[in-house]
């Protein structure tokens, strides 16, 4: 595989382009607080799976976020030459975060499966450009043999793995796979972002 060359984005002149996702996870419910963490430093766009939306208090959502969903993905296009969204979303992107990353949808992405908004988006993908992923999952599945196997193949693409914390359940016992807070999430992109500025000049992620 040819090395990865960063892509160069003069950050001077704009915010950042963050692309936030979720996938089918209760921890899904923590997506808006997400969403406002980023919006508040960075130009952030968002994407939805289906199976996600029933955790995601739309109420709650920054309403300078535009949020996407799989009915979104042919909406606007009616002919040859007009935009297909999930190539435009790749394309304004700068980095993108998925958080929660489900076993399933982390399934999906290690196999080049693309049957829904998001994971065209990651077929598509730049990967040049910054890619993390935050899971989240019971701690079986966290363990599955298929687990560490997928996360072997997205790293050979250079994708960022945030890990799972250890949570307390009632019973007292405590199991891996939730899904890191997401001020933590949004400190380790903002730290990416400000580190690789740093060492390759003004703007390279």
């Amino acid at each position: 595989m040819e090395p990865i060359t960063p892509v160069q984005v003069n950050y001077a002149s704009r915010k950042p382009r963050i692309l936030l996702a979720a996938s089918g996870s209760v921890a899904a419910i923590k997506f808006s607080n997400l969403c406002q963490c980023f919006s508040e430093w960075a130009e952030v766009k968002a994407v939805a799976t289906k199976a996600s939306l029933p955790f995601i208090d739309a109420g709650s959502f920054p309403r300078n976020v535009d949020l996407y969903t799989d009915d979104d993905e042919w909406s606007v296009w009616k002919k040859v030459g007009d935009g297909v969204l999930h190539i435009e979303l790749r394309r304004w992107a700068d980095i993108m975060v998925i958080a929660p990353l489900s076993a399933n949808t982390l399934g999906k992405i290690a196999g080049g499966l693309c049957d829904n908004l998001l994971t065209c988006i990651v077929r598509a993908w730049d990967y040049k450009k910054p890619f993390f992923v935050a899971p989240a999952m019971n701690s079986f599945m966290w363990y599955n043999p298929f687990t560490e196997r997928h996360l072997m193949t997205i790293d050979e693409l250079g994708i960022s793995l945030i890990p799972p914390v250890s949570k307390r359940l009632p019973s007292g016992d405590y199991v891996n796979g939730a899904m890191e807070e997401p001020s933590f999430i949004f400190s380790t992109v903002r730290l990416f972002v400000k580190s690789r500025s740093q060492s390759g000049g003004s703007g390279t992620i």
